[in-house]
């Protein structure tokens, strides 16, 4: 009998000690993620990947082309300026004027609309004014885009062999320790700063202060950007250490609202590509000064699946 109590004694304490490392492990695992906030997070991709594919959306780029001033002959012609899939050789010829101004001129017979309207002489505005004049022809459209004081036709076509094959988004972990409450410190006035792109120039754009916030330990700062003072939403353009490897490397986009009583909340699980990470015909802004991050963000969007060629 004493024999079998020692025995017992000791497998106890075996037992107590081996589970001793197990427990000290299970502290160390961060605690599952409320199942409200993972829903939210959940229709946040859902949306994100409806806007990404949509007939309209960044996946049906197929064409950029750079205006010159002058004539700029557009059609499906080889060695056209602005080549339009689909369309007549000659489609119609955009005449670049002074001060970015742009006029379409329609060739004989090549069914171009604007509003469901034949087109056959017609001045453009740009997307400088947020809303361009958009051409169609059959389901392919095409507007012009002014960018670093360039102006370039963009053509679309909803059947876009990236639409249509896309492998769909990949994203980390849906983590709640990567949505962190910050703090905004105004600048005295809105600061215009230089924003490289990566077509090799630089966009200004208004920086209404900084944005700190700690993540991992680290006392962080980012650099927010917006249109117009009174913006209800922010917007960062970032890169960090996972940038180049499991994300993309020109960086990442993440939006968040506008500070409250100084206060705001980054959410980086909702971190997602820039259009160029898919296209090259794209005119993506890069991080600014500042806008490098030096740890990992294991949250938000991955690289793509099938970059772009």
């Amino acid at each position: 009998m004493r024999k079998m109590h020692r025995i017992m004694s000791i497998l106890c304490w075996t037992l107590i000690v081996s589970l001793v490392p197990l427990a000290a492990c299970h502290r160390k695992t961060a605690p599952p993620a409320d199942s409200a906030f993972v829903r939210q997070e959940l229709q946040w991709r859902a949306e994100r990947l409806r806007r990404l594919t949509a007939p309209d959306g960044w996946l049906t780029l197929v064409g950029l082309d750079w205006l010159e001033p002058g004539v700029n002959r557009a059609g499906s012609a080889p060695g056209s300026v602005v080549v339009l899939p689909g369309t007549p050789a000659h489609a119609g010829d955009f005449i670049a004027g002074p001060g970015l101004t742009v006029t379409f001129q329609a060739a004989p017979g090549a069914h171009i609309t604007c509003d469901g309207k034949p087109v056959r002489r017609i001045q453009l505005h740009t997307d400088a004014g947020g809303k361009p004049d958009i051409l169609h022809a059959g389901r392919i459209e095409f507007y012009v885009i002014e960018r670093a004081g360039r102006l370039a036709v963009r053509i679309k076509d909803p059947q876009s062999p990236l639409r249509i094959h896309f492998p769909g988004l990949r994203f980390f972990p849906i983590d709640p320790a990567y949505r962190v409450e910050a703090t905004f410190t105004p600048f005295e006035t809105p600061k215009k700063i230089a924003v490289p792109t990566m077509i090799g120039t630089a966009t200004t754009m208004e920086a209404p202060g900084l944005v700190h916030f700690v993540l991992k330990g680290k006392a962080l700062t980012l650099t927010p950007l917006v249109e117009k003072p009174d913006d209800t939403t922010f917007f960062f353009v970032f890169r960090d250490a996972t940038s180049g490897k499991e994300t993309y490397g020109g960086g990442r986009f993440l939006d968040a609202p506008a500070p409250t009583n100084g206060r705001l909340i980054l959410d980086f699980n909702r971190a997602y590509n820039p259009p160029c990470a898919f296209t090259h015909f794209a005119t993506c802004p890069l991080p600014p000064e500042g806008n490098e991050l030096p740890i990992p963000i294991d949250a938000g969007e991955k690289i793509p699946a099938q970059p772009h060629r």
